[in-house]
């Protein structure tokens, strides 16, 4: 039966940069049933963060951005030989695995027995990207988490004073400004928000001084270390962003 595995052999093109995005199933449910502060959850953006800790310290990417509940990942090798079957399931394989681990650590009331718990899973997908369509990609995912938080406020201050239907009828066709205007008059100034909920967080390697010590001299020496490095505060993703992180 080899011969039916008719996607089997589906690589990803030679010489191109891969970006994997990852996306939770049905997530607005499971927000439901951890009852996550809205429009977000420190809790919830922390257990995203440890899934992207927990992958970049399996597969060593060059960088991992993520929002909501998304996962992109830029790729510095591509391991499988590149199998797009391959990469698309054991990535998303893993990153079910990896959060459903960290639950238990960040959300302890969450029924999570044997007759209780309930799988959690992600999707993935692979990109193949130019080397300007990785900074255009990143860019249009960071506006993405733009738009989200934006969103995401007027959407949840409204719900506080009108029900679900009438906040969805009031924000309807609003454009941005009409956004801001909405928030401002309820005393949510959108530049004062945290950064991470504005710009998404960012994982990736950067270069940390460590303190030791050279006994056959007798003196402190300090070195350089890449470490993985969490920016909770991102600069907007442009191409001198990816260069220094190369």
């Amino acid at each position: 039966m080899k011969e039916c595995e008719i996607f089997s052999n589906l690589r990803v093109p030679c010489g191109s940069k891969i970006v994997i995005r990852a996306d939770g199933r049905n997530f607005s449910k499971l927000s439901n049933d951890l009852k996550l502060e809205r429009p977000y959850d420190p809790h919830f953006a922390n257990l995203m963060v440890n899934v992207c800790n927990d992958f970049f310290m399996e597969f060593s990417p060059q960088f991992i951005f993520t929002f909501s509940d998304e996962i992109n990942i830029l790729l510095s090798e591509v391991p499988f030989n590149g199998r797009v079957e391959k990469l698309d399931s054991v990535f998303a394989s893993f990153m079910s695995g990896s959060f459903t681990k960290n639950l238990i650590k960040y959300f302890k009331d969450y029924p999570t027995s044997e007759q209780n718990i309930k799988p959690i899973s992600f999707d993935s997908r692979v990109l193949p990207l130019s080397g300007q369509g990785i900074v255009e990609y990143f860019k249009n995912r960071q506006n993405e988490a733009w738009r989200n938080c934006l969103n995401g406020y007027s959407y949840w201050k409204l719900r506080k004073e009108f029900s679900k239907s009438h906040t969805v009828e009031i924000l309807n066709k609003k454009n941005s400004s009409d956004l801001h205007e909405i928030l401002f008059e309820r005393g949510v100034n959108m530049s004062e928000i945290p950064l991470w909920q504005r710009r998404g967080i960012g994982i990736y390697k950067k270069e940390v001084s460590i303190n030791g010590y050279n006994p056959i001299k007798n003196e402190k020496v300090v070195s350089k270390r890449l470490k993985i490095y969490t920016d909770w505060e991102l600069p907007m993703l442009n191409k001198e962003f990816f260069n220094q992180i190369q």
